[in-house]
């Protein structure tokens, strides 16, 4: 609402005398500052830096862009593509996300077996003391006075390995759902639910919500105890995890405790109790007098670490869901998870970023989800004739197409085939890495670390040209460790130990190869068969070893030594076959064409999303708020400051043609310039035959000065308290200085 004239200004004139003393006829309650003297002004004009424009702009000049992609940067805003995208995100992601869950739970179902175990052992030792009790102490509303060896509580000690208790709460929300698929009555406490503001009430009414489905204003245990001896719910354990022991109060867990070992024998309660550090924590958290009533059990969880590696495992050598992540960004995913803290949760979800990422960013990415089909090359054939022709050129200028043959013609048929080639080249490389994994682990090196160097580009065509000079020279003197010098390679290092495994561990690596090198090519599953049948008769001549008694001493160290050279001979045959499987097959997915379209590798917008640059990020959205706040109008002007532009995006916009200190008067001027655009004289109005027919024309009204000072001062206002601009001060009234971060 537009404040209305003080009695001191003067009475309203013509139009064209407001426009002229526009500048000078301030309202009192916006005047910013007095305009000062003009030499002052042209001083203070002069001592400031000079004008300079910072482009925050993270994406490519226009001069570096060719036609196409231009072209495909306005496609790529329309809403046709961007859903597309968004649907073909949505099924990828969901994929993935239903593989994760499926993984995770297979980690664990062996040790929640083994609880489920201990559980129905335990409950059959509550139930054989109950049994010595008669009808009408079983059923009495009170517990019972019983000696202190029935009042022991069986405690499972589960114990999680995480110092962040993030993962735990999904691995305990498993063990609940699993022990309730088993016909046990279970319930989750949490550490809120011990603590010393809520006491003993909480946990009961945490108890009853869960167990009787009320919240009574009372915490009574009773009441448990008589829903326990309905007969749907009776003869069923009854099971508490509490997911960090930890973290919760010791005294109110301790009374807890001590609370349940009085009702023990008629509620056969069950605790399960998350540890993250050592087998010590109970004996620190809880009084002697509540550790006498617990009857412990332990067990273990996986590490982190073995969890990542199943995740990894699953979802990054995963072949079927037609999204990969390059090699800086693995890299960035695994130091994310050593440095921050350490959970599978937050490596999840920033796979699921940089999964959002890749689909925001390439326009192209919409294809993935054809990768899921059966038919794979019709289905991206099909989509990829559709495309405009801006588009497939698009695809062909990609920097990965650089190495095409020229003479390649920009056709569907190529596209569709360059595409499906890539899964071809992500299944045989995944395979092939299993081999080379499945020789690591003789080595304990860790997954994670060889897949990093596995998918390098440049790791791979220096490894290539080192393998073709090492196996040549292998072939003329195996007896020579060419690969002693290659520290740096963890790969070659698998390599190079692989002839030191016994004959035993090669046996069994030899089956993994032959069962993953069937998947690939038969000629390579032949080589694999061959040198398994061959080792399998160095055994056989190894079992006569033993008979050398009988033989000289010569003889016996002559048979020795021939025994020894056909061994080495095999291991270098091994050797050989891992080199040459890593050199043909091991081929990263960036080392093929048109890989950008299912493959991201864009870390710094995946850095900038997790560790966060907030206020760059304020300083870019504010020089492109058309695009978040999806104006139409906004957007066909590009770069051109219009009058329906957000205020604060105009003023942030216009900033950058100034210095570090911006003129409060000539920035003003520069902003109602904007909002409001030049009209015509009143005279010229009147002369004009047909003012008439412009009264219901779309040219906006004119503001009044009121109501832009107001826009101006509220948008410096938004700016300051960003954090991108300091308000005047005594010495320069008239002047405001400009912070930029992150330039």
């Amino acid at each position: 609402m537009t404040p209305s004239a003080t009695p001191d200004s003067p009475p309203p004139s013509s139009p064209t005398a407001n426009n002229e003393n526009a500048e000078s006829n301030l309202q009192p309650f916006f005047v910013l500052h007095k305009p000062i003297h003009k030499n002052s002004s042209r001083k203070s004009t002069q001592s400031a830096k000079t004008r300079r424009k910072i482009d925050l702009s993270t994406e490519t000049p226009k001069s570096n862009k060719s036609k196409g992609a231009e072209q495909v940067e306005q496609i790529v805003d329309d809403h046709h593509y961007q859903q597309l995208r968004v649907e073909a995100f949505d099924i990828i992601w969901s994929k993935i996300e239903i593989t994760i869950k499926e993984v995770l739970r297979g980690i664990n179902r062996n040790v929640f077996n083994e609880i489920h175990q201990w559980v129905r052992e335990s409950f059959a030792a509550i139930r054989s003391t109950a049994g010595t009790l008669n009808s009408a102490e079983f059923t009495c509303p009170y517990p019972l006075s019983i000696d202190i060896d029935y009042k022991k509580i069986f405690t499972g000690l589960v114990f999680t390995k995480n110092v962040e208790f993030v993962d735990d709460l999904l691995t305990f929300n498993d063990l609940r759902l699993h022990l309730k698929s088993q016909g046990c009555h279970v319930v989750n406490l949490s550490s809120h639910d011990f603590s010393a503001k809520s006491g003993i009430g909480g946990c009961i009414r945490s108890l009853l919500r869960q167990f009787v489905m009320v919240d009574p204003d009372v915490a009574d245990i009773t009441i448990l105890a008589s829903w326990y001896n309905e007969p749907e719910n009776f003869d069923i354990p009854l099971v508490v995890i509490i997911d960090d022991m930890e973290r919760c109060n010791g005294s109110v867990l301790s009374e807890f405790i001590l609370m349940l070992s009085e009702w023990v024998i008629k509620l056969p309660v069950i605790l399960v109790m998350g540890v993250a550090t050592t087998i010590d924590a109970p004996r620190i958290l809880l009084p002697a007098k509540a550790l006498n009533y617990l009857e412990p059990c332990k067990f273990a969880l996986g590490s982190p670490a073995e969890r990542l590696d199943a995740v990894v495992e699953a979802v990054i050598l995963g072949t079927n869901f037609g999204f990969d992540i390059g090699h800086k960004v693995t890299v960035f995913l695994r130091n994310y998870f050593l440095r921050q803290d350490g959970t599978v949760i937050s490596f999840i979800k920033a796979v699921k970023i940089a999964c959002a990422k890749h689909f925001v960013t390439e326009p192209l990415s919409f294809l993935c989800s054809g990768l899921l089909h059966e038919d794979c090359h019709g289905f991206l054939l099909q989509k990829c004739a559709l495309l405009p022709e801006s588009m497939r050129e698009y695809a062909f200028s990609l920097p990965s197409c650089e190495g095409l043959d020229k003479t390649t013609p920009l056709s569907a048929e190529s596209l569709a085939s360059g595409i499906s080639e890539i899964m071809k080249l992500k299944k045989n490389w995944s395979s092939i890495f299993m081999c080379l994994y499945e020789a690591a682990k003789f080595q304990k090196k860790q997954l994670v670390d060889i897949l990093c160097e596995a998918l390098d580009p440049d790791a791979y065509r220096t490894r290539s040209s080192l393998q073709r000079r090492v196996g040549e020279v292998l072939a003329k003197s195996p007896s020579v460790d060419h690969y002693s010098a290659t520290k740096g390679s963890l790969i070659l290092q698998v390599i190079r130990k692989v002839r030191d495994l016994p004959m035993k561990q090669l046996c069994q690596l030899l089956q993994i190869w032959g069962k993953h090198s069937e998947e690939i090519a038969a000629e390579l599953h032949e080589k694999v068969k061959e040198l398994q049948s061959l080792l399998k008769s160095e055994e056989e001549n190894n079992g006569g070893q033993a008979d050398v008694e009988g033989l000289s001493k010569m003889l016996a160290t002559r048979r020795y030594m021939n025994i020894q050279r056909d061994k080495g001979k095999v291991f270098d045959k091994a050797v050989l076959l891992l080199e040459s499987m890593i050199r043909d097959y091991l081929k990263p997915i960036e080392c093929a064409p048109f890989h950008e379209i299912i493959c991201f590798k864009n870390v710094d917008i995946l850095q900038s999303a997790l560790v966060g640059d907030p206020r760059r990020m304020i300083q870019v959205d504010l020089l492109k708020s058309h695009k978040f706040l999806l104006c139409s109008c906004c957007t066909k002007g590009g770069t051109v400051l219009l009058p329906s532009m957000h205020d604060t995006s105009i003023m942030y916009t216009l900033a950058q043609e100034h210095g570090d200190l911006i003129n409060l008067h000539d920035w003003f001027k520069n902003f109602k310039s904007t909002i409001v655009p030049p009209c015509t004289s009143a005279k010229g109005k009147m002369r004009s035959p047909s003012s008439k027919k412009r009264k219901h024309s779309n040219e906006p009204e004119d503001l009044p000065d009121a109501l832009v000072q107001a826009r101006f001062c509220r948008a410096v206002i938004e700016l300051q308290i960003t954090g991108l601009l300091k308000m005047p001060n005594k010495r320069r009234p008239d002047y405001v200085q400009r912070v930029a971060f992150g330039l």
